[in-house]
């Protein structure tokens, strides 16, 4: 096969590379055993996310453990499910959990640094770390559950600014030997968090979010769509603690009984008891103000001799212009 041969079946392929340094290279080398599934701008994306949800679990942890607990990440990386297994220690406390509705579960690992410096603490103790790395028991288990639900809850606040989600814990493990939540070669996203507990104990703890877990919502995982989102959507507890704080707003509420139209004069010379004919018919529903808009339709009554309202609909403007025609 001649030179020219091989040019004409790399041009066939659709591949293009030059043979002169001084020319622009147009291709670049993929690893088809570990494809970069995850852009930089997603791993950028996973770090935003991940750092607010690291300034929140602290002050969290803090206040339910009264002692000074500082959480901070240190690395954003995908590697395939197998290399990420491999490295991790044991014993170590593995959360599977779900996000609905994304398919696919979770891993949360928690060095037994953290969690036993944690349990201790839960129970009674100054939050000090055993010599020695072991298995939990299942009273020490029960109690760990109870963390790590209160940091699926954090996390699912922070993922909820972006996409909303609902955080479902599934199991605790002491090592990833025992559980498969992706295949060997499957590409992962792995978090890695430096944990610090009054300011004299350190450990780590990670999430790893497969690829299928994360595949569908991609398209959120930008710094530009973080930029553009955040602080815009508010959860569900958010919500409610916004209408509790409204609902002791004072509003300004009017009723207008109806207008005419006047004279300057005539208006100069009104008097207590002077009697001004109103454009509306007296079966005209009245129209209610709240701040100066309007707002519902309601009737005049009285009860108790004081003069009152009752609210028949919400205003209608369309309602109000064809009621002058009939």
């Amino acid at each position: 096969m001649t030179g020219n041969d091989n040019e004409n079946l790399i041009s066939d392929l659709g591949f293009e590379e030059d043979y002169d340094d001084a020319e622009h290279k147009s291709y670049k080398l993929y690893n088809f055993r570990r494809p970069d599934k995850f852009s930089k701008d997603n791993l950028r994306a996973l770090r935003d996310i991940h750092r607010e949800f690291s300034k929140a679990i602290s002050l969290v942890l803090s206040g339910y453990l009264r002692m000074r607990v500082e959480i901070e990440i240190v690395s954003v990386d995908q590697l395939t499910y197998e290399e990420f297994v491999r490295s991790m220690p044991s014993p170590i406390s593995v959360a599977v959990f779900e996000f609905e509705p994304l398919s696919g579960q979770i891993l949360l690992g928690i060095s037994f640094e953290v969690i036993s410096c944690i349990v201790n603490r839960m129970l009674g103790g100054v939050g000090s770390i055993d010599a020695q790395a072991r298995e939990l028991t299942d009273i020490e288990k029960a109690l760990a559950k109870k963390v790590i639900n209160i940091i699926i809850k954090s996390l699912e606040d922070s993922w909820n600014t972006i996409v909303p989600l609902t955080g479902k814990f599934i199991s605790l493990d002491d090592n990833y030997q025992s559980i498969q939540v992706a295949t060997a070669g499957e590409i992962v996203a792995l978090l890695t968090f430096e944990v610090q507990v009054s300011g004299k104990h350190f450990g780590l703890f990670s999430l790893c979010f497969p690829y299928p877990v994360l595949e569908t919502v991609l398209g959120h995982l930008s710094t530009q769509h973080i930029f553009q989102t955040k602080g815009l959507v508010a959860s569900n507890d958010e919500r409610m603690k916004m209408i509790s704080k409204l609902n002791s707003s004072t509003v300004d509420m009017r009723v207008q009984f109806g207008s005419c139209s006047i004279t300057l004069d005539d208006f100069l010379q009104l008097s207590e008891g002077d009697i001004i004919k109103l454009d509306n018919k007296v079966q005209d529903d009245l129209i209610v103000k709240v701040n100066g808009e309007k707002k519902f339709f309601a009737r005049p009554g009285t009860i108790k001799d004081q003069v009152c309202v009752k609210i028949t609909d919400v205003y209608d403007e369309m309602h109000e212009i064809l009621r002058n025609y009939f």
